[in-house]
């Protein structure tokens, strides 16, 4: 019995570490895993003044269109809430807020590039959106938050809707250390991938100030 704890312990801290240290490895690991997206690449640890999404500065466009978005944020920030909770039937719940919300998006009153930017991310966020709405399976619902994620900062960033301060964050371990970006209001982590069990694992990679 007491080898059994011995062994348990030592997973964990090896774990712990693991996610603590932010390894060469992992570092490494996340900048191939975000140059197949076409992305920017941030160094660990470097927020202020890394751009690790590269968006389009479309932030002239009326208001109305600019609290949809904003309005957008704000909902997937419910998401993000419920899967930290680990709590998969609240997050169905704020996944279908978060469709309501992307499906009256104003697009048709923005000009051709801002309509067809904004079209291929309101896609995205529908598409995940009704993925994660759609399944009570918790693993399942994170697996989509990501490229959902990715598409919510993006309009963010590029509409100028932000009400505030926002942190692109980054886990080097969820998905089999593959790594995976989320969004937050916050600067302190609180992991939308693992939840209570490794729930500050991660670090700010982009820091979007409206």
């Amino acid at each position: 019995m007491k080898k059994t704890l011995f062994a348990a312990a030592v997973v964990a801290a090896f774990t712990f570490s693991a996610c603590s240290e932010n390894t060469t490895e992992n570092t490494e690991a996340t900048a191939e895993h975000h140059d197949d997206m076409d992305h920017g690449h941030a160094e660990a640890g470097q927020a202020d003044g890394t751009v690790v999404v590269e968006t389009p500065d479309y932030g002239n466009v009326a208001e109305p269109f600019k609290t949809q978005v904003s309005q957008l944020v704000d909902q997937y920030m419910k998401l993000t809430d419920a899967l930290v909770a680990s709590d998969p039937a609240t997050a169905k719940a704020a996944a279908n807020e978060v469709l309501t919300v992307a499906k009256a998006m104003p697009i048709a009153t923005l000009t051709t590039d801002e309509k067809a930017y904004a079209e291929e991310h309101t896609a995205v966020v529908v598409d995940r959106a009704t993925k994660i709405a759609g399944s009570d399976d918790l693993a399942a619902q994170r697996e989509n938050l990501e490229p959902l994620s990715e598409s919510v900062f993006s309009m963010a960033k590029a509409f100028d809707a932000a009400d505030g301060t926002l942190y692109y964050q980054h886990c080097p371990m969820a998905f089999n250390n593959k790594g995976a970006y989320w969004v937050s209001s916050k600067e302190e982590i609180r992991n939308p991938y693992f939840g209570d069990a490794m729930l500050s694992c991660g670090s700010n990679k982009e820091v979007y100030k409206k």
